[in-house]
């Protein structure tokens, strides 16, 4: 077997070769530089920086999966055990070993014209932080979330229920921590929490909650909690809530076709889909906002917004998405002409608060908003949901972040 001197406590990789093979000179020992200043050639995979050698087996490259496998596994580098520092993320573990904080600074396309993050990039961030969690606690299996216990039964997380209170939008530039743990939801479900604060005041921006059950990866139907994930998770488990649970949650009623608003033949894209070959959530988020009119959106923001998952959405599905406001029915349906004043979600409006256009009486200050929304598969027999929503929203502050 040929041999080479590695210089620089090189990373090596030996291999075993028959010395008749012809192509021989293309399976020599191959040395690599910690630095990163020299890179070796002839090889598939790409090399992190190594503090010592470290041998490993070159895989036959006619053993196609096999050396993807191992240049996965190298590249993404996947901890085995509980890690307390992830520097490369800026987190870290907190709540007596089983939360998780990660510090993040709002880039450029995470924010709206109004440089002030958008609801999707919340919700991207949100993601992020719950899976980097599960990543260092060392049970990440190679699934979008899921556990090894879960990857040995086939299984994966969907979420079921999710709620998103937002006090203030981050604006660009600032660096935000986001704490996020779970607890237990039942029997066989996870409740994921999340609380979104400044750094530099420790003002809170968001709080969110959310509901997680197990789905077969392959029948596509929901499954029981195996013991073997109970024992990798429940010790992870603890009683804290960023928004406190209701005993009797709020029921979001289904809209039919008569909904005022409407976006039909809503396609997936191929960048819409996720690792487990779904729609991604936030992609129903953008769904259910594109139907509001941008007068109203351009004036308001959104405050909470409940979301409650039906099915899945796959990329050959046609989607419907419709809208349908709350106040704004209560007043132009009303006649109000022969009263002096009216209450809107609690707060009484005197007659200088209403304006009276096209016959009807608009109150000039609503207060909150809200919108009920549904996605729904168009041409189903009966247009199967896929998830069900509300949004509440609230005037957009008066000054603006930057001048």
């Amino acid at each position: 077997m040929a041999s080479a001197s590695c210089k620089v406590a090189p990373f090596c990789i030996h291999t075993s070769i028959n010395k008749n093979d012809k192509n021989t000179h293309k399976h020599i020992l191959q040395c690599v530089k910690i630095n990163g200043s020299k890179s070796f050639s002839g090889s598939r995979m790409d090399v992190l920086s190594q503090d010592h050698a470290i041998p490993m087996t070159y895989v036959d490259p006619t053993e196609e999966e096999s050396v993807q496998v191992l240049e996965q596994q190298i590249r993404q580098n996947i901890p085995t055990k509980k890690q307390l520092v992830d520097p490369f993320r800026q987190g870290v573990i907190i709540l007596d070993g089983v939360g998780y904080r990660q510090t993040v600074v709002i880039r450029s396309y995470e924010v709206g014209p109004d440089k002030t993050t958008t609801i999707e990039s919340i919700l991207n961030l949100l993601q992020e932080t719950a899976l980097n969690h599960v990543w260092m606690s060392g049970l990440l299996g190679d699934g979008f979330g899921a556990t090894h216990g879960m990857m040995k039964n086939n299984l994966i997380w969907v979420v079921s229920r999710m709620q998103v209170q937002v006090e203030h939008y981050p604006i660009w530039g600032e660096v935000m921590d986001i704490d996020t743990w779970v607890g237990a939801s039942g029997k066989n479900g996870m409740r994921r929490d999340w609380l979104l604060r400044s750094q530099a005041t420790g003002l809170v921006f968001a709080r969110a909650t959310s509901t997680w059950v197990m789905m077969n990866q392959q029948t596509r139907r929901l499954s029981k909690m195996p013991d073997e994930v109970r024992a990798e998770i429940s010790p992870w488990f603890i009683e804290k809530q960023a928004i406190e649970e209701e005993s009797s949650p709020e029921k979001i009623d289904k809209l039919d076709n008569n909904a005022r608003y409407m976006n039909t033949d809503l396609k997936p894209k191929r960048s819409d889909l996720d690792m487990n070959h779904h729609v991604n959530n936030v992609k129903y988020v953008r769904w259910m906002l594109e139907t509001i009119p941008d007068e109203f959106l351009e004036n308001h923001q959104l405050s909470n917004i409940i979301l409650e998952y039906r099915r899945e959405c796959g990329n050959e599905d046609v989607v419907q998405s419709l809208c349908e406001p709350q106040e704004y029915d209560l007043i132009k349906s009303g006649n109000f002409h022969q009263c002096n004043h009216i209450v809107a979600n609690g707060h009484v409006l005197s007659s200088h608060e209403i304006l009276q256009e096209n016959g009807h009486f608009i109150p000039l200050f609503l207060g909150p908003y809200s919108y009920t929304h549904l996605l729904q598969i168009k041409g189903e027999p009966k247009n199967e949901e896929i998830v069900r929503g509300k949004t509440t929203w609230k005037k957009k502050p008066t000054t603006t972040p930057f001048p």
